[in-house]
Parts: structure tokens; sequence; C-alpha cells
């Protein structure tokens, strides 16, 4: 099966009244984020932010379980942590995908908006192709990414839907029923 990433972006993202904003890290976002990517071997988790005060304070989260008191409570949420890259863009995040599995992944974009894309069973059977190239799933936190992201991905997925017209899922939950379609037995 294709390699798979993962990349939650937090700007250029959408407010809810559709302006461009950065929105914050939440440790929350972090550790589901990792338990999720362990939980369905994802190659690498990104949390991709601007602002260099957002990044540590995602390192010092992510230093507690690895150094601090959380090591010795909690073993399985270090290891789990130990998905996750803390990066300055999304140009960073693909450099690093590209380093580890030695070509550069195609970009698939998630969005609560986006009807006729491709469907996340449909990715599931391109990546188990025998030649299937690396895949980087991108998820904005706040509203949703911006447009200028969207434009940069290679795929855009079809919306994840439930059986009623209420669609507005925590990005956590999102990243969660994609990786299980992507990868869940």
């Amino acid at each position: 099966m294709a390699e798979l990433f993962a990349a939650l972006i937090h700007h250029p993202v959408l407010d809810r009244n559709g302006r461009v904003v950065t929105s914050a890290i939440t440790s929350l976002d972090i550790h589901d984020l990792a338990r999720s990517s362990r939980t369905y071997d994802i190659r690498r988790a990104y949390v991709v932010h601007p602002i260099a005060e957002q990044r540590d304070f995602a390192r010092t989260v992510i230093d507690h379980w690895r150094f601090d008191f959380g090591r010795s409570f909690d073993g399985r949420r270090r290891e789990a942590l130990e998905t996750i890259a803390i990066v300055n863009d999304l140009d960073a995040a693909i450099d690093d995908a590209t380093q580890i599995v030695g070509r550069p992944p195609l970009l698939a974009h998630t969005s609560a908006q986006t009807r006729g894309g491709t469907h996340l069973h449909e990715l599931r059977t391109k990546m188990e192709l025998p030649e299937a190239p690396p895949i980087m799933l991108m998820f904005g936190t706040g509203f949703g990414m911006a447009p200028v992201m969207l434009k940069r991905a290679d795929i855009a997925l079809d919306a994840i839907r439930g059986p009623s017209d209420f669609n507005h899922l925590s990005v956590r939950a999102a990243i969660s029923i994609a990786f299980d379609r992507l990868r869940g037995r």
C-alpha cells in the first residue's frame, strides 16, 4: 500500500466569516492526530503553523510526553507522538516526506464543502496498487483551508458525509474517519 502522510494546516485557513486567518494549535489536536496516526500506520503527521511561538508550544506538549513526567506515565502516548513533526509550512512537510520516501507525495485535500471529488474508497483502491505514489492528506483547521491551499492539491476528496444534512465535523473526527476509510481493516 502507498505511504500515507497527513498535514494539519493552521494557515492559511478560513474563519466562520470566510476571512483568511491563522488558527491556534491545540494540545487536543496534537494528541488525537498522533494517536490516530499511530493506530493507522501513517508514516508521519505534520502540524503546520507559521508562527514560531505556536510551534514551540506544540514541541512543549510533545516533549512533556517524550522526556518529562509523561514519559513514565504513558508510554503509548509517547510512542504515538513520535509520528508528529512540527513544521512552519506545507512545503517543509512535503520536503520531509520526500526525503523519507524518495519522491514527493501527491497532495489530497479534504473539505466539508467538496462535492464530486474522489471518494476515500476510490483513493484507497488506487493506494493499493503496487506503483501507487505516496499521498499526503491535507486537513484544515478553523473553518477549512483557504482556497490557495486547496489549489495546491493534486486530488480533491469528496466530503465525509453522514446520513443527515448536518456536516460540521471536528478536524479530529474527520482525520480519524479518513484514516479508517483509507487504512482500516
